[in-house]
């Protein structure tokens, strides 16, 4: 991706500046990730294996066939494949996720800090949406449908709830080997050590013992 920035400061009317920047590519096939220092390169949060030892299984994952476990408070469950679980994919910046989904389940608010997301339903019926940045705040929603898509763009709060009284099933892509995830009520009630309390209540306009009580349930 490449962009460019042109800079003009005023009291020089006609001092002007460009600059152009972009994400670099990799300069290599790959870089298979691995836990081993010896003999290996530095790239990209992880070492890199020598390339005459890379392997098939470098670049293979078994188990997206497995429903996951959604007996949890939230409804739902998250099976990551990124690069822990695909050392390829170690500066290849893509990886993906199988979300299962209770009936009335949801993958509560949360957001993605170093990636864009693509959303496809398999089955089921999804109510999704996410919210644009201060000050509008607005939120932008919809009802998805099984081989319906829908992107969530990197950093922004989002949502995928299930409004169905069956069983639902999606697979996501993100444009990261490790896009992370931010749940936000947990990292607001469930930090470690926690939030201030009265900081808490100050933010969310609620009563401190509604606060004290979240914080103890997360």
């Amino acid at each position: 991706m490449h962009s460019i920035l042109v800079a003009c400061f005023l009291p020089l009317a006609f001092a002007c500046f460009l600059a152009s920047a972009f994400d670099p590519s990799p300069l290599q096939d790959f870089c298979v990730a691995i836990d081993d220092t010896t003999d290996a390169v530095f790239v990209n949060g992880k070492f890199c294996k020598d390339p005459k030892l890379v392997v098939a299984d470098d670049f293979f994952f078994s188990g997206l066939n497995k429903p996951g476990n959604t007996y949890n408070r939230v409804g739902s469950n998250v099976t990551t494949v990124n690069v822990d679980q695909i050392p390829g994919l170690n500066t290849l910046g893509i990886s993906l996720v199988r979300i299962d989904y209770a009936p009335y389940g949801e993958n509560p608010p949360h957001t993605h800090p170093r990636g864009t997301e693509i959303l496809v339903v398999v089955q089921g019926t999804l109510y999704v949406g996410f919210v644009t940045s201060n000050p509008e705040n607005r939120l932008i929603t919809k009802i998805l449908y099984p081989r319906d898509v829908f992107i969530f763009p990197i950093g922004l709060i989002h949502f995928q709830y299930n409004v169905g009284n069956t069983t639902t099933l999606a697979f996501a892509g993100l444009r990261s080997q490790n896009a992370g995830v931010i749940t936000i009520a947990n990292a607001m009630f469930g930090s470690n050590p926690p939030i201030n309390p009265d900081v808490l209540t100050k933010a969310f306009q609620l009563d401190k013992n509604v606060v004290t009580h979240l914080q103890s349930i997360f």
